[in-house]
């Protein structure tokens, strides 16, 4: 592994949350900058050579250490090898975060629509907890609407820590929502994908077109299709942020 681009981390903590999620905390023998909402590069080497891959940060920037959160990819080249890891192990991060998914401070707009599915929900707790630490992160005024969605409710990894957040900070409202509520009898929730719910809680909080930042993170066709949404709504490319995960196999052609 080369040294020079580097950090060897060490794993402090993993949280197994069912059978495919997990999240893990990184400490690194140096300070580690990044803005909430971007990602950094991880890196584990083996015999068949070193396998990296970009995930978001779900820590805030004035924490100690760097923690993520992983979805398994059966027959993928990073995750079923973190997914072996355990406190102790070294794993290795680029020494610079990327990304350009951060809170969009250009346009001046005071509305933030962030949407999210599973572990795409990783950069807007990093952005949650930056803010619940220092008000001055947000401008005054700053309001945001998240929606988070999953399959089920165990695949929220970080549902009542946003709960928290969401009631100690001003202007933030927070809709967790499963896809397939039939298979999760406890859940008494809002139901629907996240795309299905941005009309109805965007137009209640008044997150129209022009005056509000979409944020999208996650799976693609989520994106995809709030995309499409929210473009026939009226909202500029500019104000449509995106972050996707994985990109999808393209159709067999017929």
């Amino acid at each position: 592994m080369d040294t020079s681009k580097y950090l060897a981390g060490e794993v402090t903590a993993r949280q197994d949350l069912c059978a495919d999620l997990w999240t893990m905390r990184l400490r690194l023998p140096s300070a580690f900058a990044f803005q909430p909402g971007q990602y950094a590069t991880l890196a584990l080497e083996d015999a068949d050579g070193v396998h990296e891959r970009p995930y978001s940060i779900v820590s805030s920037p004035a924490e100690a250490e760097l923690e993520f959160f992983f979805e398994l990819v059966p027959h993928g080249e990073v995750t079923p090898r973190l997914y072996q890891l355990r406190p102790g192990d070294t794993v290795y991060v680029r020494k610079s975060a990327k990304g350009l998914f951060v809170l969009d401070r250009k346009r001046g707009h005071g509305q933030h629509l962030l949407v999210s599915t599973v572990t795409g929900v990783a950069p807007f707790v990093s952005m949650l907890r930056s803010w619940a630490r220092d008000a001055s992160w947000a401008p005054a005024g700053t309001r945001m609407v998240l929606i988070h969605a999953g399959s089920r409710s165990w695949e929220f990894g970080y549902a009542e820590e946003l709960r928290q957040l969401a009631a100690g900070l001003p202007g933030v409202q927070l809709v967790l929502s499963v896809s397939r509520h039939w298979e999760d009898a406890d859940w008494t929730g809002e139901r629907g994908r996240a795309e299905d719910l941005i009309r109805k809680y965007a137009d209640a909080a008044g997150f129209g077109a022009g005056s509000t930042a979409a944020y999208l993170c996650g799976h693609p066709q989520m994106i995809e299709n709030a995309k499409g949404m929210l473009t026939r709504c009226g909202f500029p490319k500019a104000d449509l942020h995106e972050e996707i995960y994985f990109i999808l196999p393209k159709a067999a052609a017929h």
